[in-house]
Formats: C-alpha cells, sequence, structure tokens
C-alpha cells in the first residue's frame, strides 16, 4: 500500500470486545485471535478458515483449533509492505491438494507458488521487485474460469517512475491471469488479451493499476472488483463485469482514481488536461484525510446470516478503520459508511458459504460480520 501498513504493521495493542456493534449499525463476532499480522482470510470449501500471517506462517481453523497448516518463512522477506501476502486453494483441492502462495522472497522479487502438504513449495512464476519494498499486491483467487488470478503492485516508489503500470513489457501494475490446472510451471489461457504475441505480455489480464491490495470475485455474477491504493490524494474500487475480455486499463499513473495524477506530488488538486483515452473509471473513489489512508478490498456479500448485506459491496480503509458498503442501481454505484472501528484492517475474508471475516493487523484477531441494522 502506501505503505501496505504505511509505518509497517502497527504493534501496539486495541482495545476490542469479542463482540462489538460499531456505529451502531454493523455487528461482529471474535472467532480468532492469537494470530501474528494476519493479512489473508480464505477457504478450501470444506467449511475451514485459512488464515495467512505476514511473516510465513498460514494457520487453519476448523471452528474448534487452530493450528499451523504450513509454514513458508524460510522462504518469505518481511515485514512493511512485504511478505506472505495471499494464499489461494485450488477448486479441485479436495481432490489433488493443491494450493497456492503469493510472497515475496528473501532478495524482495514476488513469487507465485504451488504448495502441497507438509512442505512441497514450487515456484511458478517470479516477477523481479527488489529495488523497492513497497506496492507488492499479493492478492490471489481462482476466478469463475478456473484460472489463478494474481495482483501486482508497480514495483514501488513515488509515482510509478518506471511507468510500469503501463508499459506491456513489465508484469508490475497488473492484474494476471494464468492456466495452472495443465501444462508446467502454467500456460497462458489462449483468452488472454495479449495472448500470442510479446511473451513478456501474455500473462496480462488488466493494466493500470498502483498497488491493488485485495481483489475478489462476486460468487453470484462473477464480476471482479478490484481495490487499488493511490497515491497522495484518492483511493478507488474498479469493476469488470462478467464476461469481460480483459485487458481494461485502469489508468495509473496518468490518472489517480478518475483525476488527472499531479506526478509533482505537491497538491490534490489535479492538472487540468491529461488524455484519459482508453482507461476504465473506477467505481468507487475517496480522498485521503490526513497523513494515512489505504484502502482494502472486500466482498460482495452473499451469505445468509445477514439479510441485510445482501448484493453489498464492503470495503475498508486501514489506517482509519472505517467500512463501507456500497450498493448498486441504475445510476451507478453509491457508498454508506457502516462501521467506524478501532481496527487496523488488513484484510477481508468470504468463507465457503459466503460469509464475510474482518482482520485487525494490529491486535492479531479474526472477527466475523454476524449482523447489520439497516436503520440510519
Amino acid at each position: 500500500m502506501t505503505s501496505l501498513f504505511r509505518a509497517g504493521l502497527l504493534i501496539w495493542a486495541v482495545a476490542l470486545f469479542p463482540e462489538m456493534s460499531a456505529a451502531g449499525r454493523l455487528s461482529m463476532v471474535e472467532v480468532l485471535d492469537g494470530l501474528d499480522s494476519p493479512v489473508s482470510i480464505t477457504h478450501c470449501g470444506d467449511g475451514r478458515l485459512f488464515v495467512a500471517e505476514q511473516g510465513g506462517r498460514i494457520r487453519v481453523w476448523d471452528g474448534t483449533t487452530l493450528r499451523i497448516f504450513m509454514d513458508l518463512r524460510k522462504k518469505v522477506s518481511c515485514c512493511g509492505e512485504r511478505g506472505l501476502l495471499g494464499v489461494a486453494f485450488h477448486p479441485d483441492y479436495a481432490v489433488n491438494g493443491r494450493f497456492f502462495a503469493s510472497y515475496t522472497d528473501k532478495s524482495g522479487n514476488v513469487v507465485l507458488a504451488e504448495c502441497r502438504e507438509p512442505a512441497s513449495v514450487t515456484v511458478l512464476l517470479k516477477i523481479p521487485h527488489s529495488s523497492q519494498a513497497n506496492h507488492n499486491g499479493g492478492q490471489i483467487a481462482f476466478g469463475p474460469d478456473r484460472y489463478l488470478y494474481a495482483g501486482i503492485g508497480d514495483g514501488g516508489g513515488a509515482g510509478d517512475p518506471g511507468n510500469n503500470a503501463q508499459s506491456l513489457t513489465t508484469l508490475l501494475g497488473k492484474i494476471l491471469r494464468i492456466d495452472v490446472n495443465g501444462t508446467k510451471p502454467y500456460a497462458i489461457p489462449p483468452t488472454n488479451p495479449f495472448a500470442g504475441g510479446d511473451p513478456r505480455d501474455d500473462a496480462i489480464w488488466a493494466r493500470g493499476l498502483r498497488n491493488p491490495w485485495r481483489f475478489s470475485f462476486d460468487r453470484k455474477t462473477a464480476d471482479l472488483f478490484v481495490a487499488d491504493v493511490g497515491q497522495d490524494c484518492w483511493e478507488e474500487v474498479n469493476w469488470q463485469r462478467a464476461g469481460s475480455g480483459g485487458g481494461e486499463n485502469y489508468g495509473w499513473h496518468v490518472m489517480e482514481a478518475n483525476k488527472c495524477y499531479d506526478s509533482g506530488g505537491l497538491t490534490c488538486s489535479p492538472p487540468p488536461i491529461c488524455d484519459r483515452s482508453g482507461f476504465r473509471a473506477p467505481i468507487i473513489t475517496y480522498g485521503h484525510s490526513g497523513t494515512c489512508t489505504a484502502i482494502v478490498g472486500g466482498y460482495r456479500y452473499r451469505g445468509r446470516q445477514v439479510p441485510g448485506l445482501r448484493g453489498t459491496y464492503l470495503y475498508a480503509d486501514y489506517c482509519s478503520g472505517t467500512i463501507w458498503g456500497a450498493s448498486k442501481s441504475p445510476g451507478g454505484w453509491t457508498s454508506r459508511e457502516i462501521a467506524a472501528t478501532d481496527f487496523f484492517i488488513s484484510t477481508f475474508g468470504e468463507d465457503s458459504s459466503g460469509e464475510i471475516y474482518v482482520a485487525d493487523a494490529a491486535s492479531g484477531r479474526v472477527f466475523r460480520i454476524n449482523g447489520y441494522d439497516q436503520k440510519e
């Protein structure tokens, strides 16, 4: 992020209660504690919950017991914005035992690896990223098409000095899509937007991103939501409709959210003129408040326990602890604040039933959203 945790992961404790009501709207119940900087929450389809700790451990919770599932600390560099950043289980995990990890290696490069219990790790892709420690991205997830998607940051530094997010000769600043179901270590889906040309851009699905800290697929519609951390002024959520052929360009660093980017970084009043042609505008933006703002993308709620949130896309800000809910109407997307917490929210997670979880990096706790009062 700008930083993922702008001054590194905060280490002081935050006083929390096992069940909390934030701003009188959203209620959450604590399900896990004692974690070390949780940064990713996912599932494998059988009811268990998996939490990645930034330092390199994957923990698993079966509803009763929390244990270490795999330890990657010897392979992972940490911390600041580096570390174990994402975990995704193959759709056929129950049969093949395959899962995947995204992390920064000891040299700082971004690695996508295939894993198997108890300790098998095979590097699929290594993206050079040693010159700057920030903007690694890290989210990985299988799409409804059974391809593996990965969000990669722009390489770090302020303002994308290498123009990586716009370039088609690097994988930095992109969403990637690869096929891990056949040819080893992976294949390029023939329907990727740049497949068949320059091999340097074969894996690119979308570009123009600064640091996509969490993307997710709507389990009902298959739409893709990508939250991208801004530079000095604006945070954004991008939306890709299901059935897209890919190739979207979200604008960074010509644009920051839906504003022309001031490369001098001196003002949040954007320059009056920039060429916006070919860029896909975000569906949600918000401005920075104070010195610390970093968007954390979540999920469109499709669970059953909280009917008032159905169809709502949840997202948050790491620094402020605010959680918003966004709803789509014929006129576009509208956001509303639904929680004001004391959390340093590092990630959302979704279980196999579509229920949503929130991780507080500072206290090492994970909460499940279990209620929502729609009254103003």
